[in-house]
């Protein structure tokens, strides 16, 4: 791998994050200037819409996405995917977006991976190790400093929002853990084509969205397609080719741009007023996930050779 390699790689990963954090922005815009609009619809037409452009991608680019349905492991595990991994990382963030704000609702999701951490600790008995904990402390205390703001008695953000965001938060973490067993044998693509596909059909299924009687503007449209194209479709493509070039670990170094970019737009474009309780706590916390990913490689060899001395 070249020098040259490593710094696309790199450039793809972060420009993917910063245009994920982007997509809060959007959205939260478009729940200031509209106020019929709901997460629900928002999430099911971005579903639904990148859903269907990621499968098409996959089909010019030879990806054969429909073979996935003729196994009925790869079947379940994709329906798993899109009902329990995608509808809370994306659902419950944009109601976490719409009823608090973009990087509030971004830096309360980021602490998906140390769900990650406690259910390998639980289920997979893989102590945590030092810099792990070191990197819950400095999460846990990240948290607390936005949610009370230094009042240990009361909340500085409303229950609502800590609850929406707290299962985005899970949602990082099953959105991450159940398509692992299917990803390599038909790739990111595929997989996360059909889990969108599927999640948004289903929410649709629940409530249909052309019962939501909507005004969308011109410029409103706009926004939809930037959460679209350039919030979801875009960064997925971006992230997933810096993989070639770059670890997993040092790609997800790079999610620290998604709060950033999510606060600098908001604060820039939305006049959204942050404290320094906001701005410590989530310095904190994007610090105790980078640490936590530059040392995720070796949980994962670790489970790899148990798992070889097990077989």
């Amino acid at each position: 791998m070249t020098q040259q390699h490593h710094l696309r790689g790199v450039l793809l990963a972060s420009s993917a994050c910063i245009l994920w954090g982007i997509s809060g922005v959007a959205a939260s815009t478009l729940f200031i200037n509209n106020p019929h609009l709901t997460a629900m619809w928002l999430t099911q037409v971005r579903m639904i819409s990148a859903g269907l452009i990621l499968i098409i991608w996959g089909m010019l680019a030879g990806k054969h996405p429909f073979q996935i349905w003729h196994h009925r492991h790869a079947v379940w595990t994709a329906v798993s995917y899109g009902l329990l991994g995608l509808i809370p990382v994306q659902l419950c963030y944009f109601e976490a977006v719409r009823v608090g704000n973009a990087p509030i609702a971004t830096i309360i999701q980021f602490l998906g991976p140390f769900i990650i951490s406690i259910y390998y600790f639980l289920f997979k008995h893989v102590t945590p190790s030092r810099i792990e904990l070191i990197g819950m402390i400095m999460a846990f205390i990240g948290t607390l400093l936005i949610v009370t703001h230094g009042h240990l008695n009361s909340l500085a953000i409303s229950p609502v929002v800590l609850f929406w965001g707290g299962l985005s938060a899970i949602g990082v973490a099953t959105n991450t853990l159940i398509p692992r067993t299917i990803l390599p044998k038909y790739g990111a693509l595929t997989v996360t084509g059909w889990g969108l596909l599927i999640a948004g059909i289903f929410l649709t299924l629940l409530q249909p969205m052309w019962r939501v009687h909507l005004t969308i503007t011109w410029p409103q449209f706009g926004l939809l397609l930037v959460i679209i194209l350039l919030g979801t479709v875009a960064p997925f493509l971006m992230f997933a080719r810096s993989l070639s070039d770059i670890l997993p670990t040092t790609a997800s170094l790079m999610d620290a741009f998604e709060p950033l970019a999510a606060t600098v737009f908001s604060i820039t474009f939305l006049n959204v007023q942050l404290t320094s309780f906001d701005f410590v706590g989530g310095l904190l916390i994007i610090l105790a996930v980078m640490a936590l990913s530059m040392n995720t490689h070796k949980m994962l060899q670790f489970l790899h050779r148990r798992r070889a001395h097990s077989s």
